[in-house]
């Protein structure tokens, strides 16, 4: 199998980095920008994290210009904001043989790559992950947990799909292949929405959020009324998950959930561009579409809305 993997930051350069660890495929390839070429070719790809262990290594990284058809799986890792150049970036790079896999925050962009490569190479995916890419190029993965959920947008466990799950089973990332993905991927949505929502707003880690007077049964409150959001759609979460992995998420009983922030957040905090239509503008417009309460996500919205606005003013702390 060879994999193109768009991008070697925190999600790209991570679940990329362990195919090539792993020798997982025939061969895995990086798309980046010149700059992080020129990083990557001098120092190699660096890892680090406190679960699965470090890891540095040469990979191969190519520009846009260089791409040409051949590959099997192309992992889009891109932020959301970025969908557009990148599907012009890949067009040369994806054929018949090719599956997109995108890795990206929210839903709306399976339709764009659909309209640009067709429906039937596109999968549904989504990554689980703490990760951060730092200022030397380092990969920094925050939290012990990481996991990757792919599958057919209509159900089907496909050749490509079952090859895909192989290749990662080799890897330290836990990986499942999913035919109900659409509703895995609201899920997702879900959670990050909550996530987002609570640290952006607030401007602290979920610990930081639930130490504050009412600040566990307001986390609470924002997750269980995103639930009721994907239920409205017609896709209820399992109630397995809900009870074992989101509500023990923000109660802080998982391990590192209490330190956790979305990494919008952490955009926000260093002055960078925030996915702020693509998560906090989507929950919104799905609280409204449902008929479902929204004043949470409305501030949650109009606090990253103004940032961006200040940013793009440049009137930043410090700028």
């Amino acid at each position: 199998m060879r994999v193109l993997v768009l991008g070697a930051g925190a999600v790209g350069g991570y679940f990329g980095g362990r195919l090539v660890e792993a020798g997982a495929a025939e061969e895995v390839a990086f798309v980046v920008r010149p700059d992080r070429k020129t990083q990557l070719d001098r120092d190699g790809l660096v890892i680090e994290s406190p679960s699965a262990g470090a890891w540095c290594g040469s990979v191969r990284v190519l520009l846009a210009e260089e791409l040409r058809p051949g590959w099997d799986v192309v992992v889009l890792t891109c932020k959301a904001y970025d969908l557009d150049d990148a599907i012009e970036a890949l067009r040369p790079a994806v054929d018949a043989r090719t599956a997109v896999l995108p890795l990206l925050n929210g839903l709306a962009h399976l339709e764009a790559l659909g309209a640009a490569f067709g429906e039937e190479r596109v999968l549904g995916g989504l990554a689980k992950i703490q990760a951060t890419l730092g200022p030397d190029g380092v990969v920094r993965h925050l939290a012990p947990f990481t996991a990757l959920e792919f599958g057919e947008l209509d159900g089907r466990m496909s050749e490509r799909v079952l090859a895909l799950r192989a290749a990662f089973a080799r890897t330290p990332v836990g990986v499942e292949a999913a035919p109900d993905i659409r509703r895995r991927m609201w899920e997702k949505l879900v959670f990050l929405g909550a996530l987002a929502a609570a640290t952006v707003l607030m401007r602290a880690n979920l610990g930081e959020v639930a130490g504050a007077p009412g600040g566990s049964a307001w986390l609470e409150r924002l997750a269980q009324r995103n639930v009721a959001i994907a239920a409205a759609h017609g896709q209820p979460v399992r109630p397995e998950w809900m009870e074992q992995e989101l509500l023990p998420f923000f109660r802080g009983a998982l391990p590192g959930s209490t330190g956790a922030a979305a990494s919008m957040l952490r955009d926000l905090e260093v002055g960078r561009r925030i996915e702020a239509d693509h998560v906090l503008g989507f929950m919104l417009e799905a609280a409204r579409r449902a008929g479902l309460p929204d004043e949470l996500h409305e501030a949650a919205y109009l606090h990253a809305k103004a940032y961006e606005a200040r940013r793009d003013a440049g009137r930043l702390p410090g700028g």
